[in-house]
């Protein structure tokens, strides 16, 4: 924060706080589909036909792999994914999506289009592929960059 008060000339702060409010809407659109944020995530990770492990996917949808297998098995026990294979300790069980993930996954998407809507977003399709680059070169930028000592 600016010793002004004023906190919109503070990029990464304004983008936490945007990312607050985003994730709200998320959450309740995705709820109202029998979804979270996290298990959006996970479905759409595998959307593409590969089978991958937690480890896989938790490097994905940038969460810690330890809550991944949590997450994988309320997916499973839901019928959204499935662990082919005997599994067990040491050993990487893939995980795929079924079909009933698949149609998950697509009201998942449908709650996405609806808030990607400008009358939700306040931009234009201009403005929000501009805005979408740009994100794109901050999340770059982060995920390359030293973490700065306290």
């Amino acid at each position: 924060m600016t010793r002004s008060g004023d906190d919109a000339d503070v990029v990464l702060w304004r983008l936490v706080q945007t990312a607050h409010l985003a994730r709200r809407r998320f959450e309740a659109g995705f709820a109202a589909v029998g979804l979270t944020g996290s298990g959006f995530g996970v479905l759409a990770a595998l959307a593409d036909g590969d089978d991958l492990t937690s480890a896989d996917l938790a490097r994905a949808i940038l969460v810690r792999p330890q809550s991944m297998t949590a997450l994988v098995r309320l997916l499973e026990d839901d019928g959204l994914v499935e662990r082919p294979g005997p599994g067990g300790r040491g050993r990487a069980t893939p995980v795929r999506l079924t079909d009933a993930g698949r149609d998950r996954l697509r009201q998942g998407y449908a709650v996405v289009a609806r808030l990607h809507d400008p009358a939700v977003t306040g931009l234009g399709p201009d403005a929000a592929g501009e805005l979408a680059r740009l994100l794109g070169v901050v999340h770059t930028a982060l995920d390359a960059a030293v973490e700065p000592e306290p």
